[in-house]
This record gives C-alpha cells, sequence and structure tokens, in this order.
C-alpha cells in the first residue's frame, strides 16, 4: 500500500451526540470496541460536557472505565473548557481534545466563550500541564479541534485570514495538533486548499487535521483535497452518523467507511478492515434504531466484499 492516512474515528463522541437514542454507557463502551477490532487506532470515545446539555455524553468516566487499556490504541475525551478538562485527567483518556470555534457566534452558543477566552482557557490548560507532575504519561497529549472553520451558522461566512491568526494563537501555545472542523458542512475542495494553506503557513510544526461534514455532499470531495494538500489525518464517523446539538442543520460526518473505501481503492493504506466497518456501521444504526446515510452500509464494498 501506498502512503498512510490516519483516520481518527469520531463515531462514540460527535456521532452520537446529535442522535435522539441515549445508549447507556456500557453499550458505547461496547462501540469503542468494536470500532478497534475495526482498525480504528485513534478513537474520539467520550466528551467531558455536562449532561444537561449533551444527554448523550453522559456518564464519560464508566464509558472510560469500562476500556481495557490496548497496546497501540489511543482513546480520545473531547472538552470545552477547564472542568472538562479536570474530569478527563481523573480517567484513563490518552489524549484530550480541546474543542474551540473560529467565530464568537459559536463560541458563544457552544461554551459560553468568545473567541478571546477559548484561547485564554486553552491557556490556562497549557499552563496547568506545565505545572503537573512533569514525569511521563502523567497527563494526556493535547490537540485543539476549531468548529465553523469554513462556516458559522450565526456569524456567516469565515476568511481565510480568520482561520489563519487563530491557528497561529494556538500554535503559539505549544499545541501539537490543530483540526480544522467544517462543523456545518458549507466548505468545498478549492476553500479546504486555501485554508489548509494558511494554517500551515501559521502553524508550520503542527500536526493538521481535517474535519469534514456531509451535510452539502461535499464531504468526500473536502477529504480528497484535503489529503492532496499534504493532510495525513482526517476525521470520520462510522455510518456517517452525527453532527452538532448547538449548530443548526449540521447534519452528520463523513462515514469511515466510504473514506477508506476511496483511499484504499486509490492506493493510500489506513488500516482499517473495510467489511468490519461496515458491520459496525449496521450494527450502530440498529441501536439508535434507524438506517446510517453511508453509502458503503448500504451497498456494500467491491469488489469481493459481502
Amino acid at each position: 500500500m501506498g502512503r498512510f492516512i490516519q483516520i481518527v474515528e469520531v463515531g462514540p463522541r460527535d456521532g452520537l451526540q446529535n442522535e435522539k437514542t441515549v445508549l447507556e454507557p456500557a453499550v458505547r463502551a461496547d462501540f469503542v470496541q468494536r470500532l478497534e477490532a475495526a482498525g480504528a487506532k485513534r478513537i474520539e470515545a467520550v466528551s467531558f460536557v455536562h449532561p444537561k446539555y449533551v444527554p448523550q455524553m453522559a456518564g464519560a468516566e464508566e464509558v472510560m472505565a469500562a476500556l481495557q487499556r490496548l497496546e497501540g490504541r489511543s482513546r480520545i475525551g473531547l472538552v470545552l473548557n477547564g472542568k472538562g478538562y479536570d474530569r478527563a485527567l481523573g480517567t484513563a483518556v490518552d489524549e484530550v481534545n480541546v474543542a474551540m470555534s473560529a467565530t464568537d457566534g459559536f463560541g458563544l452558543k457552544n461554551q459560553g466563550l468568545s473567541v478571546d477566552q477559548q484561547v485564554q482557557m486553552l491557556s490556562d490548560i497549557v499552563a496547568g500541564r506545565a505545572n503537573a507532575d512533569g514525569s511521563p504519561g502523567a497527563t494526556p497529549k493535547l490537540s485543539a479541534t476549531l468548529s465553523c472553520v469554513w462556516g458559522c451558522p450565526f456569524d456567516g461566512e469565515v476568511s481565510v485570514q480568520q482561520v489563519g491568526d487563530l491557528v497561529a494563537r494556538i500554535a503559539a501555545l505549544g499545541v501539537e495538533e490543530i483540526a480544522l472542523a467544517d462543523t456545518i458542512g458549507v466548505g468545498d475542495p478549492w476553500s479546504v486548499t486555501k485554508k489548509v494553506e494558511a494554517a500551515r503557513k501559521a502553524a508550520p510544526d503542527a500536526t493538521l487535521r481535517l474535519h469534514f461534514h456531509d451535510t452539502r455532499n461535499t464531504g468526500l470531495a473536502n477529504a480528497y483535497a484535503g489529503v492532496e494538500a499534504g493532510v495525513d489525518v482526517l476525521d470520520a464517523s462510522v455510518g456517517g452518523i452525527g453532527g452538532c446539538p448547538f449548530a443548526p442543520g449540521a447534519t452528520g460526518n463523513i462515514a469511515t467507511e466510504d473514506l477508506v473505501y476511496m483511499l484504499e481503492r486509490a492506493g493510500y493504506s489506513t488500516g482499517y478492515d473495510l467489511d468490519a466497518l461496515i458491520e459496525t456501521a449496521r450494527w450502530i444504526g440498529a441501536q439508535i434504531g434507524k438506517p446510517n446515510p453511508s453509502a458503503l452500509s448500504r451497498a456494500g464494498g467491491w469488489p469481493n466484499r459481502r
């Protein structure tokens, strides 16, 4: 196989957080394990948010407690603020992903924080890490995800300059991986290229990750543009489930199995078992009580796929 593209599986977090069905922690832990058996090496397993606002993510500590540590697997916990980060530190998460927004409008709706306040929040988390026990493994790895990079449901268009400036501020804090997210699925391949170039210029030493939603049927095209622009890390959600409860009209993520199929047909390597992914997509669809939007969960792979 050719160039390796790492696909970070976000189904147990971003996939489930916008679904009406609330799954018990034991079922969500089972979901994580099925995805890891299908090849997921990095997986967004939980979100440390208040259950009042996102009941689908209640019991994050229980999910993590039910998961045995596995060599070569990294479980990620999403946080919105310092309180969430402190909760994450009390579990066995391997990574913490701090959610931020490229706009004031979404930041205030999602976290009650403006962009400047979010940067300060991240700065406080980074400072707290520096003051913690410096022994290996004392604190989980840290990344940041910027929501609404390609457009905001409240503030409208987001400029390349906005994105570049904010990525530079995050990188200056020492964050080594920065994800750019199309939260409401309004991006196009050409704007993906422009914003990836701006982010790389702003943070040349950081790993860039891309997170696309397929709201307007451009998700895979945008993933293609990101890979062509040199990005090696993409988020996806098995079955194409998910969305953001704080962004009106934000429907599902790009489906992991659809992305794996496209990349591996082109000669890239992902490390996933496509048949196992399709089976897991159908399983989680049964758990949430509705068919998945992904193409591969309906049609299967090709050739010689069941």
